[in-house]
């Protein structure tokens, strides 16, 4: 019997590395549509005549479709299995791209980037991160933190081609031909992956169990039953106010890069903006598996803490240096860095919580805050921009918003949790006594 143990641990062992290898693959696929959205906001602004809050619009469809849709998402994804879902997904992401090729007006835009995109790689995203909790039970920081840093460095490969497809060949011919080439990498990864069977699952958390600074939850919590707890709550609002600091970066970047004069400037042979776009992919991608690690020694709020403090820091810092171009593509390099990681983070102390079996469904319910941090990162705070005349007060309000996640993590979040889980355990004994008897 030990032999049949060691045998499917070994087994599970090294199937859980393929999965991570396929997770990453698969997000690296669908990072672009994200990411490389600020290089062609102004191009569209004028190709249809539109706004940049309204043209933003397009963006907080697509996180809002990514975000608000992750709870169906990630139930469809363990009834039907991840990988008939994340090819649905792959090809809904190939397709949003090919189809906005041929939009004419913002609705168009709105309907096929926006919603197309965002229930495409809503249902890789949710997916694959559900999946990396399950088979990593020992180092669920570092795989979620893998894949999640996939999802960010996945953009490198394609910033300066997208810019320069761009001023080549137009908008239409870009998202025509990239399109086409995330959507097959994307469903190519996809085939590979697969949910732990039950077997695995079980001599998984035996052999890894969780140690150190992070304690498990000694009970699965059922969707219903987490939400009517104010610790995910208190996470939610957490996520919610990260999210809306790193995506009005992110959404905003080409406008403000604009405004400060640094959007045609030239760093070491090289725009800028595409400069600062590319540094800032590594640096978001870096962060996840960094602090992921980090966080499953030093524990996840202490961790929150100096990643959350540090992009507070970095943030002010760069409005203090808005017209200095060296400043501003090294600055935005130290602010991803400090903001990326939340997609390691809050999956991992989320399962960490609530336990892993219903860990998909769950984070799905969580990430929603990346819904509500695009609509306030994304067309409010260019409205906040269009009313102010300044950037000045969108970097405050984000500025303040970091350090305020930060301290709570120490001061409201981590004793919240401490005393949550050992409640957990207790339930957890009154669940077992009817077996028992």
């Amino acid at each position: 019997m030990n032999t049949m143990n060691k045998t499917m641990v070994g087994s599970a062992g090294k199937t859980r590395w393929w999965q991570l290898f396929f997770g990453v693959m698969a997000m690296m696929a669908i990072s672009s549509p994200q990411y490389v959205w600020a290089l062609f906001t102004t191009e569209l602004t004028a190709s249809l005549q539109a706004t940049l809050p309204e043209v933003q619009v397009t963006f907080a469809i697509l996180i809002v479709a990514q975000t608000f849709l992750s709870p169906c998402q990630g139930f469809l994804v363990d009834r039907f299995g991840p990988r008939l879902l994340l090819s649905v997904g792959a090809i809904l992401t190939a397709m949003s791209w090919i189809l906005a090729a041929y939009a004419t007006s913002v609705w168009g835009l709105y309907l096929t980037y926006g919603l197309l995109g965002g229930v495409g790689t809503g249902i890789i995203y949710v997916g694959v991160v559900g999946l990396m909790v399950q088979w990593f039970p020992d180092k669920r920081g570092f795989a979620v933190g893998m894949v999640a840093a996939g999802y960010g460095f996945g953009a490198i490969i394609t910033t300066f081609a997208i810019s320069s497809s761009i001023h080549s060949s137009g908008v239409s011919s870009t998202l025509l031909s990239f399109g086409m080439m995330i959507g097959v990498v994307g469903f190519l990864a996809a085939q590979g992956m697969r949910r732990p069977k039950p077997d695995e699952v079980m001599v998984l958390v035996e052999k890894y169990k969780s140690s150190g600074a992070n304690t498990e939850s000694a009970y699965s919590y059922r969707p219903q039953e987490m939400l009517k707890k104010p610790v995910f709550w208190l996470m939610f609002l957490m996520m919610t106010m990260m999210s809306t600091s790193g995506l009005m970066v992110i959404s905003q970047m080409g406008a403000f890069a604009k405004d400060f004069g640094v959007h045609d400037a030239m760093i070491f042979g090289m725009a800028a903006l595409p400069l600062a776009l590319t540094i800032d992919r590594f640096a978001n991608g870096l962060t996840r598996p960094f602090f992921g690690w980090v966080s499953d020694r030093i524990g996840r709020e202490n961790t929150m803490f100096i990643a959350f403090g540090l992009e507070g820091v970095a943030m002010t810092l760069w409005l203090m240096t808005t017209d200095n171009p060296v400043m501003f593509v090294l600055l935005s390099g130290v602010v991803f860095f400090g903001w990326g990681e939340i997609f390691s983070l809050f999956p991992s102390i989320l399962t960490d919580t609530f336990g892993t079996g219903h860990a998909t469904t769950n984070y799905g319910f969580l990430y929603m805050a990346q819904g509500v941090g695009s609509v306030l990162g994304g067309p409010l705070a260019a409205l906040m921009h269009d009313a102010t005349g300044s950037w000045t007060p969108v970097f405050a309000t984000v500025i303040c918003m970091d350090f305020f996640t930060a301290i709570l993590a120490l001061t409201i979040l981590k004793p919240m949790r401490r005393r949550f889980l050992a409640d957990t355990k207790v339930l957890a004994q009154d669940e077992m006594k009817p077996a028992i008897a």
